[in-house]
């Protein structure tokens, strides 16, 4: 008897509907055979669901069985198709009605006794299923209130396989569970508040919020440069709800959407250690499949690159290409995926591997030979990317000791957002912002009077900017415009906006 159900396989973020054929013959050798380009973990399915079934109390007949996963030059991978193949077999056996199966997308992992057990990816394929007109979706109790936000007709939140089994053939509707989730009560305790001193860096990262420009903090260990990346999601606005989409699918894919019971706001920010692989930090991996990786779990926050020079050069390189196009493009053999990749990146280095080559007071123990080796891990390419260089030096004794009030990340939240409003209406986009206008929108929707532009050719030509720096430079000089409400850009906004320029230092 031949049957089907429906369930699927996740490309990038994206799910791709794939059905699941089972045809169990009269004739041949008993056994199982298992097609349609199958990863381990796919493959494995056949001794989870024997046992799931046996143990579950249903019997399949002993006869040669053949199991297809359409479409066949899609591979298939994740332990989430052993429900909708058991559920197929136990179809094809008479043991369920076929006719029921299939008005659902069916997900989830089978343990040896039966039962259901949570799987990722569960959001995004609730989405593909009302993309579908299916009834709904049929998914592990864990995942529920994932299932819930892709907005489904029904959402069927089963425990067992024998819940499967009566509410497909007896209409019994297993009654929900209420799911206690482990969340913190205050997410953002970081405050701008609590740093003493250092204006001139906070003066920075507000213009890099403002327009969503990168920012690279550089300065002798302990001036606070950490602990000011760490404050600046607090100062970032909240996430839309088309943005929240897709943070929500990039994390219910990675498997961090069970922490959280409501859709998220917050932006997020990614820290990864100076020891990350190119697959770590891009994406990518042994299997077939690329895993996500760390530049797009950072997707609409923050990426947070700590001691950047300590990371492997060709690592961080690789980031070059993302900071542009706002995606990773990952090929493989017979495969392309594309996962989102629009970031602020944040990164902070010390001046030399000692630390201390512009500290005041304390003095360098490099030679002039490490410190080039150390600056060489830092790119010329890459460093041109990055629109703002802060050189965060030692706080006052004074200001540290200081118990005067200082300006509150909501205080300076509120000029963010008054100036993510001017770019809003400037370009017509919520999403758009100066940091990421192409070359042709700068020159139309950027222009500068005759005397702003002199100022500005001028300034390139003495300091040898590139062309990408003198674009730069127009945009962070627009940011700046938006944060004082200036309805033009100015002198004052572009001696600014040079202030935080790089400044190499010749050894």
């Amino acid at each position: 008897m031949l049957a089907h159900v429906h369930s699927a396989t996740i490309v990038g973020i994206d799910a791709i509907p794939v059905a699941v054929e089972v045809d169990i013959k009269s004739k041949g050798l008993p056994g199982w055979n298992m097609v349609g380009l199958l990863e381990t973990t796919v493959k494995e399915a056949r001794d989870r669901v024997t046992s799931a079934i046996s143990n579950a109390g249903f019997v399949i007949p002993n006869r040669k069985t053949i199991i297809n996963l359409s479409p066949a030059n899609l591979k298939k991978k994740g332990t989430h198709f052993d429900l909708p193949i058991a559920v197929a077999l136990l179809a094809a056996s008479g043991s369920i009605r076929e006719d029921n199966a299939k008005k659902y997308m069916i997900v989830g992992e089978l343990s040896l006794t039966g039962r259901v057990c949570a799987t990722n990816g569960v959001l995004i394929m609730g989405m593909t299923a009302v993309q579908m007109g299916l009834c709904g979706l049929i998914v592990p109790a864990q995942n529920a209130w994932e299932a819930k936000l892709s907005n489904a007709k029904e959402i069927i939140e089963v425990e067992t396989l024998f819940e499967v089994a009566n509410f497909l053939n007896e209409g019994i509707v297993p009654q929900s569970r209420k799911i206690r989730h482990n969340v913190k009560t205050c997410q953002n305790v970081a405050d701008f508040g609590e740093v003493k001193g250092q204006e001139f860096a906070k003066r920075g990262l507000e213009i890099a919020a403002a327009g969503g420009h990168n920012i690279a903090l550089s300065g002798p260990p302990g001036t606070g440069k950490t602990m000011l990346a760490e404050r600046l999601p607090s100062i970032l606005p909240d996430l839309t709800n088309s943005e929240a989409t897709e943070v929500l699918k990039i994390r219910s894919w990675h498997g961090l959407l069970r922490e959280f019971h409501e859709i998220p706001r917050t932006r997020p920010f990614r820290a990864p250690h100076h020891s990350a692989s190119f697959a770590g930090l891009l994406g990518g991996g042994s299997s077939g499949s690329p895993n996500i990786g760390e530049i797009s779990l950072a997707h609409r926050g923050v990426l947070f690159l700590d001691e950047i020079a300590e990371f492997n050069r060709d690592v961080i390189e690789v980031l070059r290409q993302p900071m542009e196009s706002g995606a990773v493009r990952i090929v493989r053999s017979g495969l392309c995926v594309t996962y989102p990749a629009r970031f602020m990146l944040v990164c902070a280095y010390n001046p030399c591997r000692c630390g201390y080559l512009t500290h005041p007071k304390k003095a360098c123990t490099c030679s002039v030979a490490e410190i080039r080796r150390y600056h060489a891990k830092l790119s010329g390419p890459l460093m041109d990317r990055i629109d703002l260089h802060v050189e965060v030096g030692p706080p006052a004794h004074s200001a540290l000791l200081s118990f005067s009030k200082k300006e509150e990340s909501m205080q300076i939240k509120s000029r963010i957002l008054a100036a993510r409003r001017i770019q809003t209406i400037r370009y017509g986009n919520a999403e758009a912002l100066n940091a990421v206008l192409s070359a042709k929108e700068i020159s139309e929707l950027l222009v500068l009077d005759s005397k702003q532009e002199s100022f500005l050719r001028n300034a390139a030509s003495k300091l040898d900017l590139s062309g990408r720096a003198v674009h730069k430079m127009i945009k962070l000089s627009r940011t700046i415009a938006d944060l004082a409400n200036s309805e033009g850009i100015k002198e004052e906004h572009i001696a600014e906006a040079l202030q935080f320029r790089r400044k190499d230092q010749e050894f």
